[in-house]
């Protein structure tokens, strides 16, 4: 995963029947974009036989698929690669994770690798305590309940941006709707009632994460990449913390979930 504006490389190197690089006649390259538009980047000739490489600059966040067809000799591949949105969803920094992971911040040859690790912790975090911990703008459609209310999905709310109709008649001013932060409940204090279905934007999350929801995200981050090197090691004394919690799986540490205030499974 790259980030948004970056410049990713598309490559592919063709090779004739005998399997000897080829140069072929012509190489066309689309790129279908996260919102279905398709770009098509021109294919430069290589420099090296067979070999070839287009620098697309990313212009959208999300899921990008690109399909490389040449002739003469006929070949097609096609793949996929993402783009991280310019505000990831990340509880601790690049740089915490590191140090958690005894990783110099000289040694950067992990770092993308490490950053998906981090979003991928983040998001189960969040998962468990419920609430959005990782401050981000949302945008969602809702449909208004008989007393003219709407429950917002992503809690705790910090702000809200806008609320406009689904067919665009009717825009409400933020100004005059009263938003219950920690419950996500909208409603009007003045002004023309909510009604029917309502594309919101706002912004949820923690303005000050505490150190006990960040301690445990990096220990989270910690067992996941320990257990994807094979490097989960017996603790002092001879014991291991069992990695499976019943009822919980095998992702999320029993200390993370200690942390987060989580009541784990037990003798009552």
């Amino acid at each position: 995963m790259i980030d948004l504006g970056s410049v990713y490389q598309v490559s592919v190197d063709v090779v004739d029947a005998s399997g000897a690089p080829a140069n072929p006649d012509t190489a066309t390259l689309t790129i279908t974009l996260p919102d279905d538009s398709t770009v098509t980047p021109a294919v430069p000739a290589p420099t090296t036989a067979g070999q070839l490489r287009v620098n697309y600059t990313t212009t959208q966040a999300g899921r990008h698929l690109w399909r490389m067809v040449t002739t003469n000799p006929i070949t097609a591949y096609t793949e996929v690669f993402d783009v991280r949105d310019q505000a990831p969803v990340a509880v601790v920094s690049l740089s915490d994770a590191k140090k958690q992971l005894n990783i110099t911040s000289t040694d950067t040859g992990d770092d993308d690798e490490l950053r998906g690790f981090i979003t991928g912790a983040s998001l189960a975090v969040e998962r468990e305590l419920g609430r959005i911990v990782a401050r981000r703008t949302f945008t969602e459609r809702r449909t208004t309940d008989g007393d003219g209310q709407v429950l917002l999905s992503n809690v705790p709310v910090l702000a809200l941006t806008s609320a406009v109709s689904a067919d665009g008649s009717t825009t409400w001013n933020v100004a005059n709707l009263d938003v219950d932060n920690a419950t996500g409940l909208v409603a009007v204090k003045s002004g023309s009632p909510l009604s029917g279905d309502i594309a919101f934007t706002y912004t949820a999350g923690l303005r000050i994460v505490p150190d006990d929801y960040q301690l445990a995200t990096l220990i989270v981050v910690q067992h996941l990449w320990e257990t994807q090197r094979g490097t989960m090691g017996v603790q002092l004394g001879g014991s291991q913390e069992p990695e499976y919690v019943p009822g919980r799986g095998f992702a999320l540490p029993r200390r993370a979930l200690e942390l987060l205030g989580v009541t784990l499974p037990g003798i009552a």
